[in-house]
């Protein structure tokens, strides 16, 4: 996806929110601003792939901290706090199995915040409301049919926390007979599940994992590794968690594969793109916008 005018203050927003992590230096700080000012300036321009500039300057303020993981302890928190809520989740699937269930609990998790939960909130409230909604783009009989055509998929996730819940859907395409490939991030990048991560909530027992090869914002085709190239490109069946997947892999030609989107769009530009409002659910097959 390319950028719009609206992605400079969420630039911003994110790059003061990971220079806090990372620094308690101020005039540091002022430091890194400076150098993602004049980076913005430059190459701030319509055409612009969202997903690499965010990288970018994500990159600068690792070099120019030193921190390599400014989002360690979120990340550790939001898969702990999950695990506490899983039971209560594997509880409400139990009274509804359907496989629409399952993916909409995945989208789910992309919306809850674990990280500010505490053990006296109601989940069952925001996870019953949220399962009543409905998806607003919803391809699932293509999903459907898509399961009894592949006999393997491949899994890109998407955060921390996040991940607990798609161990669920995970074991509803393991019960299809699916042979599962799970694809995490190479290296620390915002609160996205890196292979420690994955591990930490024992995602490896739903299918093989596998790295990018690449500390990106999202799907970010230019670097991820040739080795998952060309695991990648040998898969004719994916599943895509989360806006930053679906920015990298809506810019690249996947007509030949059955390619899914599992997202909640929390962004105006992604909105606009998709033709939904913002807070909409959708589970999407593979159209392009850019």
């Amino acid at each position: 996806m390319k950028i719009s005018h609206e992605c400079g203050p969420c630039f911003l927003r994110q790059a003061g929110e990971a220079l806090n992590l990372s620094t308690d230096d101020d005039n540091l700080k002022m430091e890194v601003f400076n150098e993602i000012f004049s980076y913005l300036a430059e190459n701030f321009k319509a055409n612009t792939n969202s997903n690499g500039t965010g990288s970018i300057i994500h990159r600068i303020i690792k070099e120019k901290t030193g921190c390599r993981d400014p989002y360690r302890n979120e990340k550790v928190l939001g898969n702990s706090i999950a695990l506490k809520y899983l039971p209560k989740v594997k509880g409400i699937l139990d009274k509804d199995d359907s496989l629409e269930n399952y993916v909409k609990i995945a989208i789910i998790g992309n919306i809850l915040d674990f990280g500010a939960f505490t053990l006296d909130t109601d989940i069952d409230s925001l996870i019953g409301d949220a399962l009543e909604r409905e998806l607003k783009i919803n391809d699932i009989e293509s999903f459907k049919q898509s399961i009894e055509k592949h006999d393997r998929v491949l899994y890109l996730v998407d955060n921390t926390g996040e991940i607990v819940f798609d161990k669920l859907l995970l074991e509803k395409l393991k019960s299809y007979g699916l042979d599962i490939t799970i694809a995490v991030k190479s290296e620390p990048i915002l609160n996205d599940a890196c292979l420690e991560d994955a591990l930490d909530v024992g995602l490896d027992s739903y299918g093989k994992l596998v790295e990018i090869g690449a500390g990106t914002v999202g799907f970010v085709d230019s670097e991820i590794s040739d080795e998952f190239r060309e695991i990648f490109n040998d898969h004719k069946f994916i599943i895509s968690k989360g806006m930053g997947n679906f920015e990298g892999l809506t810019e690249i030609d996947n007509t030949d594969k059955d390619l899914y989107f599992l997202l909640c769009c929390k962004c105006g530009t992604i909105s606009r793109n998709v033709g939904v409002n913002l807070q909409d659910m959708v589970l999407l097959k593979n159209r392009t916008y850019i």
